[in-house]
C-alpha cells in the first residue's frame, strides 16, 4: 500500500446530490422519523418500567425482551426483504411498531400494566425492528446515485435523532406522562411508514424467490463468506463489540458521571453527538480511494472514548475526545455502508446486510453483561483502559487483512 492509496480528495460533483431525488427525500424523512422514535424509546421505556414499580431489574428484562428478537430474527428479515422487497417489509415493520407503542401507551394510561405485558410488546417491537433493518441497505442504492453522500446524510440524521430523541422523551415524561411519550413514538413510526409507502416501485432482482427460506438464507451466507473483506471486518467487529462497545457505554457513563457530574456527562455525550455530525459531513465531502482503510484509520479515534474516563481526564479534554470519537465512528459508518452497497449485488444485499447486522450486534449484550462483574473484580478504570487498548489492536488487525486494504471504491477498482 502506498501513500497514494490513502489519498483523500474532495468529492467531485459528477453525481447529482441525493437531495435532487424525491425518493431519497422520502427515505430520509422516513428514516429520520424512525430514528427519532428509537432515540425516544429507551428513556420512555425506563420511565414506564420504573414508574410502574418494577425497578431496575424490570428495565433490564424489558430491554432484553426488545433486543433478543432483533438478534434472533434479523437474518430472516434479510431473507424476507429480498423475497417481498425491502419497502414492503419496512412499511409492515413500522405499522407493527406503531401498534405496539399505541398498545403500550393505552396500557399505561388506562390500566395497571404488568411487566410481562411490557416485555411482550417490546418483544413484538424488536421482532419488527429485525424485519426493518436489513432492507435499508438495499433501498439506499435505488433512491440515490451518489451512495456515499446519501449514507452520510442518513448518518447525520441518526446523530441528530440520537441527540434530540432522549431530550424530547424526557420533556414529554416530565411535563406529561410515559403514555404520552409512547404515543409520540407511535406517531413517529407512522410518519416513517407514510414516507416509505410511495417507494413501492422499488424492488430487487429475486432470481431465487421461489426457493425455500433456508436455501435463500444459505445463499446469503455464501455471498457473505465469499468476500474476505466482508467477513474479515465483521469478525473483527464482533470481538470489538465484546471488548469495546460492550463495556464502554455502561462503565464510561458511570465513571464520567462520577468525575464530572450528571450535567457534565450530558455535555460530553452531546459532544460525542456533535462529533458524529462532523463525521457525517466529512463523509459527504471526501472520497478516499481505499474507503475501508480511511474509515478504519478514523476508527482509531474511538479508542479515546473509553480512555478518557479510564484516565480521569479533565472535562474539556473528555469533551474533545468525545468529538473525535464520534467523528471517527460516523466516518467509518459512512465508508462501511457505502462499500457494502457498492460491492454486493442488489439481489442479495438485504440478506448480506442481515449477516452484517447480526455479526455486529450479537455480542454487545454479552459485553455489557460482563462489564459489571469485570469492573467489580479489577475496577472500572482498568476495564476501560483494556477496552481502549483492544480498540487500537483490533483496528490494526483489521488493516492487516489484505482484502480490506485492497478494496477500492467500486468493484472494478484495483
Amino acid at each position: 500500500m502506498t501513500i497514494d492509496d490513502m489519498t483523500v480528495r474532495q468529492q467531485p460533483d459528477t453525481l447529482p446530490s441525493p437531495w435532487r431525488s424525491g425518493r431519497f427525500r422520502l427515505l430520509f424523512t422516513a428514516r429520520s422519523a424512525s430514528l427519532l422514535a428509537d432515540g425516544m424509546l429507551m428513556v420512555s421505556l425506563t420511565t414506564a418500567v420504573l414508574g410502574t414499580g418494577h425497578g431496575a431489574g424490570g428495565v433490564g428484562y424489558a430491554l432484553a425482551a426488545w433486543m433478543a428478537p432483533i438478534v434472533l430474527l434479523v437474518l430472516f428479515g434479510g431473507v424476507l426483504a429480498d423475497r417481498f422487497t425491502p419497502q414492503v417489509m419496512m412499511v409492515g415493520a413500522d405499522v407493527v411498531r406503531m401498534l405496539a407503542m399505541l398498545a403500550l401507551a393505552a396500557l399505561l394510561a388506562f390500566s395497571d400494566v404488568r411487566l410481562w405485558q411490557i416485555m411482550a410488546l417490546m418483544a413484538l417491537s424488536g421482532a419488527a425492528t429485525a424485519m426493518f433493518q436489513p432492507g435499508l441497505a438495499s433501498i439506499v442504492p435505488q433512491v440515490a446515485e451518489d451512495i456515499q453522500r446519501a449514507n452520510a446524510l442518513l448518518r447525520i440524521s441518526e446523530a441528530i435523532a440520537t441527540l434530540l430523541g432522549p431530550g424530547l422523551a424526557g420533556l414529554l415524561v416530565a411535563y406529561g406522562d410515559a403514555a404520552g411519550s409512547f404515543t409520540v413514538i407511535a406517531a413517529a413510526f407512522a410518519v416513517s411508514a407514510l414516507g416509505l409507502a410511495p417507494l413501492r416501485s422499488l424492488s430487487t432482482a429475486r432470481k431465487d424467490a421461489d426457493e425455500p427460506m433456508l436455501r435463500r438464507l444459505a445463499t446469503g451466507w455464501q455471498e457473505f463468506r465469499s468476500r474476505a473483506w466482508l467477513w474479515g471486518v465483521i469478525a473483527v467487529w464482533a470481538v470489538y463489540g465484546l471488548f469495546v462497545f460492550g463495556p464502554a457505554l455502561p462503565l464510561g457513563a458511570a465513571l464520567l458521571t462520577e468525575q464530572h457530574g450528571t450535567s457534565g456527562y450530558g455535555w460530553i455525550a452531546s459532544a460525542d453527538g456533535a462529533g458524529t455530525i462532523i463525521g457525517g459531513l466529512l463523509g459527504m465531502r471526501v472520497q478516499p480511494r481505499r474507503p475501508l482503510v480511511a474509515g478504519a484509520c478514523a476508527m482509531f479515534c474511538f479508542a479515546l472514548n473509553p480512555l478518557a474516563p479510564a484516565l480521569g481526564w479533565s472535562f474539556p479534554l473528555a469533551a474533545f475526545t468525545g468529538v473525535l470519537a464520534g467523528c471517527g465512528f460516523a466516518f467509518w459508518g459512512v465508508m462501511w455502508a457505502t462499500s457494502v452497497q457498492s460491492h454486493i449485488p442488489l439481489a442479495v444485499l438485504s440478506r448480506v446486510s442481515a449477516y452484517d447486522v447480526a455479526g455486529s450486534i450479537m455480542v454487545i449484550p454479552l459485553g455489557r453483561a460482563l462489564a459489571g462483574p469485570a469492573a467489580e473484580a479489577v475496577g472500572a478504570d482498568r476495564v476501560l483502559l483494556f477496552s481502549s487498548v483492544m480498540g487500537v489492536l483490533l483496528i490494526a488487525a483489521m488493516l492487516c487483512v489484505p482484502a480490506v486494504r485492497g478494496l477500492g471504491r467500486t468493484p472494478d477498482s484495483p
